[in-house]
C-alpha cells in the first residue's frame, strides 16, 4: 500500500530523481568517509544494522512503526535467533515524497545495512531496487504492492505482503460473480495505482469483461478536481467502481462521490485494501466517515486467526499512543518482515556467512568532488542471504511464510467485506486455491482446489442504496444524447420494416418487437431511428453491420440475420425469428393416368410379389398334393389350381382347404404378407388418385448446385456471399432481384425466357411472397441453412443482454407471436411438392416380410422331403426268399436279386396319395409276418 509520495507520475521522474540527489549529497567527510576500501567482521559480529524506510506520519507507518519495534525487541530478546549479536535498527522517515524518500534510502545504504525493511512505496521501490542490485542489500518490502516489482529486474526485491496481482484477480472473480461486464477504474496515477489497474484489465479479460473507462487522478489532487473526473465518470456506462487509491486521501474519493449522489441505489464500490486498512486503524467507527461508505464493497488481507497473532496485537495494543489508536494487517506484516530478516541471518551465520562490505569499484569520487559515492559498498554476502530468505519457512503473525518460485507470499487470500452501518461485515473470502468462498482458505486448503464458477458463494450484500438487490452494474448514459438506431430502408417486403412518415420515423413488424422489449425494460432508454439507405434498393446488411461495429449508430433494427461473420464484430441478441434460406422455384401439377394403378408399387416391387405369389402358390401344392384331393387330378388341372390358389390369396378368396399341417403354416404367414401388402397398396393408391401431386424439376439446393442456370436473390441479402463463398456458387449465375414483381417475373420466365431456375432466399419473404401470388410457386428441399433474425449493437454492449431477456418475456407471454400476427397474415400454401419416385412404395419397406415368408416355405419344404425320403426308403422293394437266380456250387448259398430304385420310381412315389402308400406298407408289414409263423409250425 501506498503514501502519497509523487507530485509527478511517471517513472522517467524517478530516474532524474536519482541523478539529482546525487548532485546533492553533500555528506561530511567524517560522516561518510570510512578507513580502508572493506570493513570485514566475525563470523558472529556483536552488532549489526538492520534498516527500515517508510513514512512514519501515514495511514500505514503509523501501525508499522509500532510493530518493528517490537520485533526488534523480540529478537534481541529471544536467544535462539541470532544469539550474542544483536539488531540495531535504523529508521529514515520518507516524509510522504518521492525525493526525500529516495535521499533516505541512499543514507540508509551508507550505514552498512545488511537488508532493509521497506519502502513502503512502490514509486521508491522502482527506484531503490536498483541500487539494491547494485549493493546487493536485500530489501523486505511489507506495503510496495506494485504487481512490476515482481520483474527479474529487481531480484533483490522481496515482497513479505500480498501483491495487487491476486487483488485485482479476486476483484475480477467478484465481477464474474455479479455477472457484471464492465467497470470504471478510478485510481492514482502513480506506479502503484497503473500497475494495479493493468493487472485488473488482463484478469477482467479472462472473464469476458473489461475496464470500459480509466479514470486516473493525481496523488495530491484537490477536491474540485476529483469532483471533475467524478461528473466525467457518471456521464458513462457502467455504475461499477474499483477504487485503487491511497488510504490517506483515498476519503475524499467517497466524499466528492456522496456530494454528487453517486452513493445511491444502482452504483456499485468496490475498493481495494487501502479501505480497510484506514478503518482498521481507528480504534472507533466515525459516524461521519462510515456514512460515506454505505454499501461498499472492500478486500482485506487475510490472515488466520492463532494464538500467536492474538498475543501480538494485544501487546501491540498496550503500546498504543495518540499518533497509534489501532492497527491494519500492514503492522503484522511489518512485524513478520524483522523476523524474516533474522531468522534468515541466522542461518546465513551458521552456514559460514559473514557480515563484510567491500567498495564498488564503479563507485568512486572524481577529483574535486565532494560526492563521496565510495560511501555505499556493496554487501559480500548479499546474494547468499537473499537465497537463504526465499527459502524461509516459518509461521509468523501474519500466517505462513513461505515463498513461491515468483517470490510472492504462498496462499494468497483476501476477507471480502461489505460496510454497513458502524463497521463492515464479512460476506466471504477469495484465495487462489479455491477463489470466492464463504469458508476460510485454512479450511479449502486441506480440500482438492475447485474454481468452477458453480461453486462461488458469498453471502448477501447490502448494496449503496440500502437494497440487497444485485446492482445492474450499468445505465443508460446521461450524458443527453439518445440511442442511435439504424433501421434498413427497405424496397420490397415493408411488412418487416420500412420508412414511416410519422414518428418515430420507422414501422414495421421488427419496429414493434424492438418497441415492445424496451418497454420490458426497468429503466429509460432515449432513441432515435435513422434510416439506413437511399430507399430506390434495399441496403447492403453487411455494410449496416459494420456501420454499428465501427461507433456510425450505436444499435440496428430490422430484419438483420444473425450470421458468423457478423458476430464477429457486433453483438446480437436473443433472436425474434427463426429464418432460414430455402429454395422457390415454378411447379407443375401431374395429372391422372390410365395406369395410375401401378404407381403405388416400384416395378421391382410389382416382379418380386407376383413371383412370391406364385411361389407360395407352388410351396402349398407341393405339400398338399398327397393328402388333399382338391390338389389332384390331371396335369393341367393342378396348373391351373397352383395359379388359382396363388392369386386368389390376394383377395383372400381361394376355395381350396389345406388339411396338412406344414401346408397351413405357409398359408397363415402368406396371408399376412398378403394383408399388409394390400393395405400400403390401397393407402398409396388413395393419395395418389385423391391428393394433388406437384413436381418440379429443381429438388433443392443440390440441384442448383450441380446445374448452370441462373439464380435469383435478394438485393442486399446475406445469401448473396453465402451462395458464392459457402456454397462455390460463381457469381455470374447469380442475378439480383429488387422488388416483387421481379421475383414473379424471373420465375415465370424460366432460364430459357431470360430468368431464373429458382430464387434462393430467407424463409421468412418467402412465405409472403407466396402467399402474394396465389401459392403459384412453392419451395423445394428444406432449408439449408438455420439461423434467425435479431438486433445488433456494439460488442459489449450491456444492452443487448437486457433486451435478449425482454424478447423471452415476449416470446413466453404470446406477445411476440401477437406482434407476427399482425404484420405478417398470410395464406399458408401448405400443398407440398412430392417427386413421382418418391410416392412409390420399394423393397426396402417389404424385404422384411418376403425374407420371413421365404424361411417359412424352405423350412416347410424341407420337413416335407425328408419325410417323404423315410417312407421311401421303407416302400422301395426287394427280392423274396424265393426269387434265387443262381447258387454257387462252394458255398451252396442263395444269392438274391435286389431291384434299385430310379428316380422315376421316387416321382411316380410323391405322385401317389398317402393313404394308398400307407396301406401298401401295411401289406408288407403283413407278408413278412405271414412266412415266419408258417416255418414255425412246420417244426
Amino acid at each position: 500500500m501506498e503514501d502519497l509520495l509523487i507530485s509527478r507520475p511517471g517513472h522517467m521522474v524517478m530516474k532524474r530523481t536519482l541523478l539529482l540527489l546525487i548532485f546533492l549529497m553533500r555528506m561530511p567527510i567524517s560522516v561518510m568517509g570510512r578507513p580502508g576500501n572493506a570493513s570485514v567482521s566475525s563470523s558472529r559480529p556483536h552488532v549489526v544494522n538492520l534498516g527500515a524506510l517508510f513514512t512514519l506520519d501515514s495511514v500505514i507507518g503509523r501501525s508499522a512503526r509500532p510493530a518493528i519495534m517490537a520485533a526488534i525487541n523480540d529478537v534481541n530478546s529471544d536467544s535462539t535467533v541470532l544469539p550474542e549479536t544483536k539488531v540495531n535498527l535504523i529508521l529514515r522517515d520518507t516524509n510522504c515524497s518521492g525525493f526525500v524518500g529516495t535521499i533516505e534510502a541512499l543514507q540508509l545504504m551508507e550505514e552498512d545495512v545488511f537488508a532493509a525493511i521497506g519502502p513502503q512505496s512502490s514509486g521508491i521501490a522502482h527506484v531503490i531496487s536498483h541500487v539494491a542490485n547494485e549493493l546487493h542489500v536485500p530489501l523486505l518490502s511489507f506495503a510496495a504492492t506494485d504487481p512490476t516489482l515482481a520483474a527479474l529486474q529487481y531480484p533483490y526485491f522481496v515482497r513479505t505482503t500480498q501483491s495487487d496481482y491476486f487483488q485485482m484477480n479476486a476483484i475480477a472473480d467478484l465481477v464474474e460473480y455479479y455477472g457484471w461486464r464492465e467497470v470504471i477504474a478510478i485510481y492514482v496515477d502513480d506506479n502503484y495505482g497503473r500497475g494495479g489497474i493493468s493487472v485488473l484489465g488482463d484478469a477482467l479479460a479472462r472473464k469476458r469483461a473489461k475496464i470500459s473507462y480509466k479514470a486516473p487522478f493525481t496523488p495530491d489532487a484537490s477536491k474540485s478536481e476529483i469532483n471533475d473526473l467524478l461528473v466525467r465518470v457518471n456521464l458513462m456506462e457502467s455504475r461499477v467502481y474499483v477504487v485503487h487509491v491511497n488510504p490517506d486521501s483515498g476519503l475524499k474519493m467517497f466524499s466528492v462521490a456522496k456530494s454528487l449522489g453517486m452513493m445511491s441505489g444502482g452504483y456499485v464500490w468496490i475498493a481495494t485494501d487501502w479501505l480497510p486498512s484506514l478503518l482498521d486503524s481507528s480504534a472507533a467507527a466515525d459516524p461521519n466517515t462510515m456514512n460515506l461508505l454505505q454499501g461498499v464493497i472492500a478486500l482485506r488481507h487475510h490472515t488466520p486467526d492463532n494464538d500467536l497473532q492474538k498475543s501480538f496485537m494485544s501487546r501491540l495494543n498496550s503500546l498504543k499512543d495518540k499518533d497509534s489508536a489501532s492497527f491494519n494487517t500492514y503492522a503484522l506484516y511489518a512485524y513478520d518482515s524483522v523476523w524474516l530478516a533474522a531468522r534468515a541471518l541466522d542461518v546465513y551465520l551458521k552456514e559460514g556467512g559473514s557480515i563484510s562490505f567491500s567498495d564498488d569499484p564503479r563507485l568512486h569520487d572524481s577529483s574535486g568532488s565532494t560526492l563521496h559515492l565510495s560511501s555505499l559498498r556493496i554487501f559480500d554476502g548479499g546474494q547468499q542471504l537473499l537465497q537463504t530468505i526465499l527459502r524461509m519457512n516459518f509461521t509468523g503473525v501474519s500466517g505462513q511464510i513461505q515463498f513461491d518460485p515468483d517470490k510472492n507470499l504462498v496462499h494468497p487470500a483476501y476477507d471480502v467485506l461489505n460496510i454497513g452501518g458502524s463497521g463492515s461485515r464479512r460476506i466471504g473470502y477469495w484465495s487462489n486455491h479455491s477463489h470466492l468462498s464463504i469458508d476460510s482458505p485454512e479450511i479449502l486448503y486441506t480440500r482438492p482446489p475447485n474454481t468452477s464458477t458453480i461453486n462461488q458463494k458469498l453471502y448477501s450484500v447490502i448494496w449503496p442504496g440500502e437494497t440487497t438487490a444485485i446492482p445492474r452494474g450499468w445505465v443508460f448514459p446521461n450524458n443527453g444524447r439518445p440511442l442511435r438506431i439504424a433501421v434498413p430502408n427497405r424496397v420490397i417486403y415493408k411488412e418487416f420494416v420500412a420508412k414511416d412518415n410519422g414518428p418515430p420515423g420507422a414501422r414495421g413488424y421488427c419496429i414493434d418487437v424492438f418497441e415492445a422489449a424496451i418497454n420490458l425494460l426497468p429503466y429509460p432508454v432515449p432513441h432515435t431511428y435513422m434510416l439506413y439507405g437511399d430507399g430506390k434498393r434495399n441496403p447492403v446488411y453487411n455494410n449496416l453491420v459494420d456501420a454499428v461495429s465501427a461507433n456510425k449508430f450505436d444499435a440496428a433494427v430490422g430484419d438483420i440475420t444473425i450470421v458468423t461473420n457478423r458476430t464477429k464484430i457486433v453483438d446480437f441478441t436473443q433472436p425474434y425469428m427463426e429464418s432460414g434460406l430455402v429454395v422457390v422455384a415454378p411447379v407443375k401439377e401431374l395429372k391422372s393416368s390410365p395406369w395410375s394403378f401401378l404407381k403405388p408399387f416400384t416395378a421391382k416391387m410389382w416382379c418380386v410379389t407376383g413371383i412370391f405369389f406364385i411361389f407360395v402358390g407352388a410351396v402349398v401344392w407341393i405339400l398338399e398334393h398327397r393328402i388333399n384331393h382338391e390338389f389332384r387330378g390331371p396335369p393341367s388341372q393342378q396348373i391351373m389350381t397352383i395359379f388359382w390358389f396363388s392369386f386368389s390369396t390376394m383377395f383372400f378368396s381361394h376355395r381350396e382347404n389345406t388339411v396338412g399341417t406344414l401346408g397351413r403354416m405357409v398359408l397363415i404367414i402368406w396371408l399376412f404378407v398378403v394383408l399388409i401388402i394390400n393395405s400400403s397398396y390401397t393407402a398409396s393408391l388413395t393419395s395418389i388418385l385423391t391428393v394433388q401431386q406437384l413436381t418440379s424439376r429443381i429438388e433443392g439446393i443440390d440441384t442448383l448446385i450441380s446445374s448452370s442456370e441462373p439464380i435469383g436473390v435478394q438485393d442486399g441479402s446475406f445469401s448473396w456471399n453465402y451462395l458464392i463463398e459457402e456454397l462455390n456458387i460463381a457469381e455470374s449465375r447469380l442475378v439480383k432481384l429488387k422488388n416483387l414483381d421481379e421475383y414473379y417475373s424471373a420465375l415465370k420466365k424460366g432460364p430459357r425466357g431470360g430468368g431464373v431456375a429458382a430464387i434462393v432466399d430467407e424463409l421468412p419473404y418467402i412465405e409472403l411472397f407466396l402467399s402474394s401470388t396465389n401459392c403459384e410457386f412453392r419451395t423445394v428441399g428444406t432449408e439449408f441453412t438455420k439461423s434467425g433474425w435479431g438486433f445488433a449493437f456494439q460488442r459489449d454492449s450491456p444492452l443487448a443482454v437486457d433486451l435478449s431477456t425482454a424478447i423471452l418475456r415476449l416470446s413466453e407471454s404470446g406477445d411476440l407471436q401477437k406482434l407476427h400476427n399482425k404484420w405478417l397474415t398470410r395464406n399458408e400454401c401448405t400443398m407440398q411438392i412430392n417427386q413421382v419416385d418418391s410416392t412409390q412404395l420399394s423393397m426396402s419397406s417389404f424385404w422384411g416380410l418376403f425374407l420371413i415368408c421365404g424361411i417359412a416355405c424352405f423350412v416347410a419344404l424341407i420337413l416335407f422331403f425328408c419325410r417323404i425320403l423315410c417312407q421311401y426308403s421303407k416302400f422301395s422293394p426287394k427280392a423274396e426268399e424265393g426269387d434265387i437266380v443262381d447258387i454257387e456250387p462252394a458255398t451252396a448259398r442263395p444269392r438274391r436279386t435286389i431291384q434299385t430304385p430310379s428316380f422315376k420310381d421316387l416321382i411316380d412315389f410323391v405322385d401317389r396319395k398317402e393313404d394308398e402308400i400307407k396301406e401298401i406298407l401295411r401289406q408288407k408289414r403283413s407278408d413278412r409276418k405271414r412266412p415266419a409263423s408258417h416255418s414255425s409250425d412246420e417244426e
